[in-house]
């Protein structure tokens, strides 16, 4: 029975998930450090949009992990992966700022989000992930799995909330890693996508312990795209 789908949209195509090498960004004491090397050009509207976005995406992953660990603190896998998602908010954020534009939050506070454009999206989203969460830690492992195979789909290719707030954007091809041109941005996008496989692969093992090893079902992404991240 797939679970948590109200924020679901259905018919998307299968992903291909591609990492691209490049020195502009770097793992480096635990840290995704953005180099500070001269910007050679500017984004896009489409480019600029989509990286303010995952900016607030990234929060908002860190957000809820941060809230649903404390309400089941023995599960340590929200603890593990919260790190993670700090890093990569910022790493996110050092990338729009690296480019020329203010940080998308103004407010760092759990749960709170500030675009002016998608913060009232991410805090609706929010509430309702960590209500779905408090039912009960398998549901809480549920939102977590969502939530990395909803940020996959959404760093490769437009949210569907960036396409309806567009006029001039009707493609899920129209922004995202498959739009983008810029080597640093494919390279932390990749490197943004390859986090978020460990962590589904994390949480769908705490599933599986209660309902039975191979019996997850795809909760966003195709069933076939999942499978193979999870090595079936």
């Amino acid at each position: 029975m797939k679970r948590l789908n109200r924020l679901i949209v259905a018919g998307l195509s299968a992903l291909s998930i591609t990492m691209v090498a490049n020195p502009a960004l770097a793992e480096k004491n635990n840290k995704i450090v953005v180099s500070d090397s001269t910007v050679e050009s500017t984004l896009d509207y489409n480019e600029q949009t989509h990286l303010e976005f995952m900016c607030q995406e990234e929060k908002l992953a860190r957000d809820v992990y941060i809230t649903l660990g404390m309400r089941y603190p023995e599960a340590i896998v929200f603890g593990n992966i919260v790190e993670s998602e700090q890093r990569h908010t910022e790493a996110a954020t050092d990338m729009f700022v690296k480019y020329g534009f203010p940080d998308p939050s103004t407010n760092n506070n759990v749960g709170v989000f500030t675009s002016e454009t998608y913060g009232e999206y991410f805090t609706d989203t929010y509430n309702y992930l960590i209500t779905e969460g408090a039912n009960s830690e398998l549901d809480a492992f549920y939102v977590g799995a969502l939530i990395e195979e909803l940020d996959m789909h959404d760093i490769l290719f437009c949210p569907e909330e960036i396409i309806a707030l567009n006029d001039d954007i009707n493609d899920a091809s129209d922004c995202g890693k498959v739009y983008t041109d810029k080597e640093d941005i494919i390279t932390l996008y990749g490197n943004l996508l390859e986090a978020s496989e460990n962590h589904l692969r994390a949480y769908v093992k705490n599933i599986e312990t209660v309902i039975g090893e191979g019996n997850y079902e795809a909760q966003y992404l195709p069933q076939e795209q999942v499978d193979a991240i999870l090595g079936r």
